[in-house]
């Protein structure tokens, strides 16, 4: 990675907008004099055409649009998905859509951030729902309802120059390298699973490095203290593009699969309207609106909002 102040400056930067901890007035004051901004290609989408379904917000119980408000957990973490912008605001294209959402259901949205693996346990209590990048397993459904709303593939990124010639094509060429995660994803389980598996055929164990915050993982890439970080695809791809080239995507994508709204396991009212809202949006186009804004690949959004999909 080059030294130069512009380049560490936009670093800096980007790492503020990925919500990562550690980010210092010092590294605001490098950006000031650089030139740099954060909030440059944040995107804007228009949602005013999106209004109340009667219909589908009549489908609401009253504990959950009684107060006006509907009370959203998020990872704030993981750009593009969701992370907070200069001012502390979440912004991303899951943010877009859950306020889309709450468009449809007639309700203000509120946002709260959240680390990601405490979510699950707190909806229905502490929040009315999330989204925030959950794969549907079936593990997950057991103790939630899933409404599925794109299907997206993980992928590997390494620093410049792929210093420890990583080669994802085959999972044993993983073995004894140092791979960063974001703790409680799929791919922590799935890099886990790799891991055992390096074991099994008398290889070295992969290093696995659990970050609360994936912006973290991207940052120990990009200082080269990690061989390699696991990610859903718009996430690495959005992190290679923040970092100014000191991170780049390698391989093919790898094990698609499907993300979904999270809901209270016991709330068949709230299922059955976030289920169909999200229908709403995508028959109107707005959900491709929404990916489209974001630069994400719009052939990955679902044709059907499933409540509970297989995994």
């Amino acid at each position: 990675m080059k030294k130069s102040l512009p380049v560490i400056a936009s670093l800096l930067v980007a790492t503020c907008a990925l919500g990562l901890s550690g980010c210092t007035d010092a590294a605001k004051e490098m950006a000031q004099r650089s030139g740099s901004t954060a909030s440059a290609s944040v995107p804007t989408v228009d949602l005013s055409g999106v209004t109340k379904q009667d219909d589908i917000a009549s489908l609401l119980p009253a504990s959950v649009s009684g107060d006006g408000t509907l009370t959203i957990a998020t990872s704030a973490d993981y750009s593009p998905a969701e992370f907070l912008d200069a001012n502390g605001k979440p912004i991303g294209y899951e943010v877009d859509l859950a306020t889309a959402l709450s468009k449809v259901l007639g309700l203000k949205v509120k946002f709260v951030n959240a680390e990601f693996d405490s979510i699950i346990p707190a909806v229905g209590s502490k929040y009315d729902m999330s989204v925030s990048s959950f794969t549907v397993t079936s593990e997950r459904t057991k103790s939630v309802n899933m409404v599925a709303y794109i299907k997206v593939g993980s992928r590997f990124n390494v620093a410049k120059g792929n210093p420890s010639k990583v080669d994802p094509s085959n999972p044993l060429n993983l073995c004894g390298l140092t791979i960063g995660v974001q703790t409680g994803t799929s791919q922590e389980e799935a890099i886990n699973t790799y891991s055992t598996n390096c074991t099994k055929a008398s290889k070295k164990a992969i290093n696995v490095k659990s970050y609360a915050k994936f912006g973290d993982a991207t940052t120990a890439l990009a200082g080269k203290a990690l061989d390699a970080t696991f990610a859903d695809s718009p996430v690495a791809d959005y992190a290679a593009k923040q970092t100014n080239g000191a991170v780049v995507a390698v391989g093919e994508l790898v094990d698609p699969a499907t993300q979904a709204i999270v809901i209270n396991k016991n709330d068949a009212a709230t299922t059955q309207a976030v289920q169909k809202a999200m229908q709403y949006l995508i028959d109107k186009g707005v959900w491709n609106q929404i990916l489209t804004a974001w630069g994400i690949d719009t052939s990955q959004a679902l044709k059907t909002a499933t409540i509970n999909p297989a995994e």
